[in-house]
């Protein structure tokens, strides 16, 4: 479904080693966003990726034009997820942000569906969510999926956010919306994408849920590991005493 008339969707990927994922997403963000008939713009934030994913980005921006379609900002080292954001929004020229992984974790088939959801309820957010209606998680082990449904559990007993995905990164923005969000948050990390809701709830935004399918990565290592969930469970603990 298209958006309506003026309203542009500009797509933030951060990547950091995505030589192998990235023309593929960039390809299906493309067939997606023309076959919505929606205006769009794709951002590539990259981490200083060693792989050549830099070069893969200058590539594409050269086949699909730099004008409209790829545009690309290299920055050294990311302290997190929101730096990463900051910088992006500093070129995005839409009204609406979608946030989502280049590691083909998040399908841009869902997005027709986010701004379909942003507009019957003229949401300030739309998130994905794996864990409502026929949302799910496919390619992750049963350690994995416990360690994700487990973190899930304890911040909606702890934080009570009235969202039912709090660290899924895929979801779209108004943009003011989005920026005032970066200015309050403080997280990094894992602990980031769950600090946007709490916040969100806070001043008081809208949120709207649609089911989304994750993937395990096809290509690369994942990043989770035992700093992350040390640093998540710090991070929570700090949201609930500040919150």
């Amino acid at each position: 479904m298209a958006a309506r008339g003026g309203d542009k969707v500009s797509v933030l990927l951060p990547t950091y080693n995505e030589r192998e994922n990235l023309p593929l997403v960039v390809w299906l963000l493309l067939r997606t966003f023309r076959d919505s008939g929606t205006d769009f713009e794709i951002i590539v934030i990259d981490d200083g990726s060693p792989d050549g994913t830099q070069q893969i980005a200058e590539q594409l921006e050269k086949i699909y034009g730099s004008d409209k379609i790829v545009k690309r900002e290299t920055i050294s080292v990311l302290s997190s997820s929101g730096t990463a954001y900051i910088h992006g929004m500093k070129h995005a020229t839409g009204n609406f942000i979608v946030i989502m992984d280049a590691d083909l974790s998040h399908h841009p088939k869902f997005i027709p569906e986010f701004i379909r959801k942003q507009k019957e309820g003229n949401f300030d957010i739309v998130s994905g969510t794996r864990y409502k209606g026929n949302g799910g998680v496919y390619g992750w082990d049963l350690k994995r999926k416990l360690i994700s449904r487990g973190a899930n559990f304890i911040t909606q007993v702890l934080l009570r956010p009235g969202a039912s995905d709090l660290t899924g990164s895929f979801r779209l923005y108004r943009k003011e919306v989005l920026q005032k969000l970066m200015e309050k948050c403080v997280s990094k990390g894992y602990v980031f994408q769950m600090e946007m809701i709490v916040r969100a709830r806070q001043l008081g935004y809208t949120i709207g849920e649609v089911p989304i399918s994750f993937v395990d990565r096809v290509y690369g290592e994942s990043k989770l590991g035992g700093n992350e969930i040390v640093s998540f469970l710090k991070g929570l603990l700090t949201l609930f005493a500040t919150t």
